[in-house]
């Protein structure tokens, strides 16, 4: 596998000199400096593509062109922002890069409840935790509707988690949630974030999900035309949150897109964290299964919890097999280039990482994109790598 990190452009703390110290061999980026869902320039990707090569290190992975609501809601100025899509995407191809990592996560994007849960080591973690996510939903933010949406059992747990909460602690699970994270498209206030649910209300995951079969089924012709490849990410966490619909969580939802738009270029980012937080989701099986369409690859681990908390754990210790996620994708690599693929390296990263040394405390750095913590993962993913490598040779020798 192509061993790649996340720089998040000139403002990052992390510059690129440290990704490739890392050891990276390619970056995952985007223009994360244009919001307002204008299509991307030739000159604006291109000055970005040239401060990645001025590093000595190539541009591998767009991550990502944003999707706006207008897309996911078919509704208002879609159309518009369709072809804005399509011609970002253009713009990107001419400047040599064609894997295209892009989500369809309603309002929220990925989401952790907790940004520097302690670890037994003394590092610290990104984390989700499910009562009190519930607490605030039901108990702050009073979405109406919540308790709804939620069983007996995780209400309960609501409650006794929100006596233990004072008003400084949801203010920081607020500004998580709902403030901001690195590369979301929006952060809101209480009273913003409330109004942007408002035209998803009664919006059920058959709509969301036809919604996405539509704009793929445009888009991904235009890549396959391009030689480009789509690699949408699923939902993180992959169920659903303030009752909005998600609909790429699960092995079953990634069937019913690749069977829609059945081209090869409708392709999946195979994220081990975030499909490795619901336990009904078996990651080999999955990289096995749709290794064809696997078309970048994020490896992190969780620790999965009873009532659907989980935090994020060391690369290679969490409830997802690592190991034989690798061998997985490792396979599909030799698949793919005895069928002769131009596409045969599958471009990975270290997702995520523990706040680690000289990283804690330090300003400006963004959750989970911290130097140490994804330099520590990235050299054990690559020991992993090399280790099987090492063994298929002598198996085949």
């Amino acid at each position: 596998m192509r061993e790649t990190w996340r720089w998040f452009g000139p403002d990052d703390p992390v510059s690129l000199d440290n990704a490739k110290q890392a050891g990276a061999q390619g970056i995952v980026t985007a223009l994360h400096h244009v919001t307002d869902g204008r299509a991307w320039g030739d000159d604006d990707v291109a000055a970005r593509r040239r401060a990645v090569e001025a590093a000595g290190l190539t541009w591998d992975v767009c991550e990502s062109i944003p999707v706006s609501a207008a897309i996911k809601l078919r509704q208002g100025p879609y159309r518009r922002d369709v072809d804005a899509w399509k011609d970002s995407l253009a713009s990107l191809v001419r400047s040599g890069v064609s894997t295209v990592c892009y989500n369809f996560m309603p309002v929220v994007d990925w989401t952790r409840t907790d940004l520097a849960y302690p670890t037994s080591a003394k590092g610290l973690a990104l984390r989700f935790d499910m009562p009190a996510f519930v607490a605030y939903d039901v108990f702050v933010l009073e979405r109406p509707g919540a308790e709804a949406d939620y069983s007996a059992a995780a209400l309960a747990a609501a409650r006794a988690r929100r006596a233990t909460l004072d008003a400084a602690a949801f203010a920081s699970i607020e500004k998580n949630v709902v403030g901001g994270m690195p590369a979301r498209q929006a952060e809101y206030t209480r009273e913003g974030f409330t109004e942007a649910l408002g035209p998803y209300k009664g919006l059920k995951p058959a709509d969301l999900r036809a919604n996405l079969f539509a704009f793929v089924a445009e888009v991904a012709p235009v890549a396959e035309a391009l030689g480009a490849r789509l690699a949408i990410h699923p939902d993180d966490p992959p169920f659903s949150l303030f009752g909005l619909p998600r609909v790429v969580s699960t092995a079953a939802d990634y069937r019913a897109l690749f069977a829609a738009v059945p081209t090869q270029a409708n392709g999946m980012t195979l994220c081990a964290g975030s499909l490795g937080s619901r336990a009904d989701n078996d990651l080999v099986a999955m990289a096995r299964e749709f290794g064809p369409r696997v078309h970048f690859a994020h490896l992190r681990n969780v620790r999965r919890e009873s009532d659907g908390s989980f935090v994020e754990a060391e690369h290679l210790d969490g409830d997802v097999d690592m190991v034989g996620l690798a061998q997985a994708l490792l396979d599909e690599e030799a698949r793919r280039r005895r069928e002769g693929r131009a596409d045969s390296e599958i471009p990975m990263r270290p997702d995520h990482g523990h706040l680690l040394a000289d990283d804690v405390g330090k300003a400006g750095v963004n959750p989970g994109y911290s130097c140490v913590g994804r330099l520590k993962g990235l050299a054990e993913l690559r020991g992993v790598m090399r280790a099987l490598q090492w063994r298929a040779g002598r198996a085949g020798g």
